[in-house]
């Protein structure tokens, strides 16, 4: 579950994708594809969020790990870095990576 506080150290990625429209299915199907039989599985793994551009032409995965070490050897690994290969392919692609510095509840 995604734990979006500043307790944790977690590595926190918000990765924006541009597409043309008629691609935003494409890339979503591609990169659920891609964490549900690769990226989830591999160690460092805390969460991952994917949100669709209501204008149709961006995709963004807010995704957490462990650590940047843990995230580099994801990049690194075999069966994970052919998806993001085929994405390059119709989609721009922006990462940011961050850690968190303050979270905000609604006044009671």
């Amino acid at each position: 579950m995604t734990t979006i506080s500043t307790e944790h150290q977690y590595l926190t990625l918000i990765n924006v994708f541009t597409v043309e429209p008629a691609d935003q299915q494409r890339l979503i199907d591609l990169l659920t594809l891609a964490t549900d039989s690769s990226v989830r599985n591999i160690t460092g793994f805390i969460s991952s969020s994917l949100h669709r551009g209501i204008d149709g032409t961006k995709v963004t995965m807010y995704a957490q790990w462990r650590s940047i070490e843990d995230y580099q050897a994801m990049r690194n690994n075999a069966t994970a870095s052919p998806y993001l290969e085929e994405a390059l392919k119709f989609a721009k692609f922006d990462m940011g990576m961050y850690e968190v510095v303050a979270t905000f509840l609604p006044a009671e």
